[in-house]
Parts: structure tokens; sequence; C-alpha cells
């Protein structure tokens, strides 16, 4: 489970934190191409985690895309595992750090890249899917040029 987890986190490339215009859909192109955004990088690891037979699922965030909801806001990918031996479901996210984002492996305290700030209407969806939303499958299905796709198709609700 951590070792997945630090592979899609470290060694996969968040499409935006490059400024790539390809965009990855499946597990298989995002392990070939090592990157993509949230939602792939998010298919990846849950991938990964059940080919290991770990039970993993989806969880969303809905995000401000800048510092104010004038900004607009989108929708964030993260996963969810099973963890027998504590008897519950972590959210883990492996978006991939970078200065002012730090998410880690833990099964105690949740270490999210992005606290959902409620102040700004920002919001946490507790329940984990397991299949990836269609929405977000849509979006990159549809997109082009990932760069596009990232400031103008990323969905803002569920």
């Amino acid at each position: 489970m951590r070792r997945a987890y630090h592979f899609v986190r470290d060694e996969v490339s968040h499409s935006w934190d490059i400024q790539s215009r390809r965009v990855t859909r499946t597990a298989s192109e995002v392990l070939r191409h090592r990157e993509g955004i949230c939602y792939a990088k998010s298919n990846l690891l849950a991938a990964l985690l059940r080919a290991s037979g770990i039970p993993a699922g989806f969880c969303y965030q809905r995000l401000t895309i800048g510092e104010t909801p004038e900004t607009g806001y989108c929708i964030h990918a993260l996963n969810a595992v099973y963890v027998p031996e504590a008897g519950r479901w972590v959210r883990l996210d492996a978006r991939g750090n970078k200065p002012g984002v730090a998410a880690e492996f833990s099964l105690g305290e949740e270490r999210l890249a992005f606290p959902v700030r409620e102040e700004l209407e920002e919001q946490d969806y507790p329940v984990i899917y397991p299949v990836p939303n269609r929405r977000t499958m849509e979006t990159l299905r549809n997109a082009s040029d990932g760069i596009f796709m990232y400031l103008h198709e990323l969905p803002q609700e569920l």
C-alpha cells in the first residue's frame, strides 16, 4: 500500500505541475507516460492497489482553483483504501507534492494535499465510490489539450 502510494505520488508527475498538454486517462496510460492530473493518478493508484488485493475506491473534494471563490471551483480526486487491521477505510491523496502541497501516506491522521476551507464553500465529499466519477472521466475522455482542460474544462461539482 505504501509503495504503491509513493510510486504514484512521487514517480508520476501531475500534468499541471509540468505544464503538459498530454491527457492521460486510464491507469495504463498514466503508467506508460508517468503523468496525469489527479483524476488519472487516482485511476492508477486504485488499479495498483486492487492488483495487490487491497480494496480501493475513489473520493472527491470541491476546491477553489485559486485563493478565492471568484477564481472558480474544481473537483479534486483522491483514493480510499480499506485497512483490515484498523477495520476502516483511510483516504490517501497521491496528487504529487510541490511547494504548498504536502500530502503524506498516513493510516492515522489524514494528510491530504488540500485541506477543505469551508469558509470558501469548499466541500469534502465523504462517499467512497467503487468507480471513478462519470463527470471526471468524461472530462478526460473529451479533452485534447491538458493545459486547456485544466484551465477551462474541469467539473465544478459532482
